[in-house]
């Protein structure tokens, strides 16, 4: 695959989404899970989805059960999750793996494309998040820690 657009991918109600929808707009791309430290990011996330969307940006989330299994539930059980919870509007997608052998085409991508620290490539745990400018390319990885409010000026920024 020679661009983010070449991706086709699940989202989280079975129905099949091709990556090129989204050509000219800045994508925010997220592992995330529901019973994570991490997982009140929905919050900071929905809120800049709702800032921003209106001026290009999509955040796109991708739920992962491989750390520690904070995401155990089905695609139907996560989706109501996250619309009770944090009141999300932006994409979710179908549960995938981001690691290992049977890690998602597009997360062997994003993580080609952005190394993490000391250049490796495994996502170290949920709500990584990968920032792709309007042309495709990915422009940076954030980790778990980096908050949506802490990157929200380099995402202002892409836009």
């Amino acid at each position: 695959m020679a661009s983010i657009y070449d991706f086709t991918v699940e989202d989280i109600k079975g129905k099949e989404v091709k990556l090129g929808k989204y050509r000219d707009k800045v994508l925010l791309i997220v592992n995330t899970a529901s019973k994570c430290g991490f997982t009140p990011q929905y919050k900071g996330l929905e809120a800049l989805y709702e800032r921003l969307h209106g001026k290009g940006l999509e955040i796109l989330g991708f739920p992962c059960n491989q750390f520690g299994g904070q995401e155990p539930g089905t695609d139907t059980e996560i989706a109501q999750f996250c619309e009770l919870h944090y009141a999300v509007t932006f994409p979710m997608f179908a549960k995938i793996d981001v690691n290992g052998s049977d890690a998602a085409p597009l997360y062997r991508f994003l993580k080609a494309e952005a190394p993490g620290i000391l250049g490796s490539e495994a996502i170290k745990w949920n709500f990584t998040k990968f920032l792709v400018a309007r042309d495709g390319k990915v422009l940076a990885r954030f980790a778990p820690t980096d908050t949506p409010e802490a990157i929200a000026a380099d995402v202002e920024k892409a836009l």
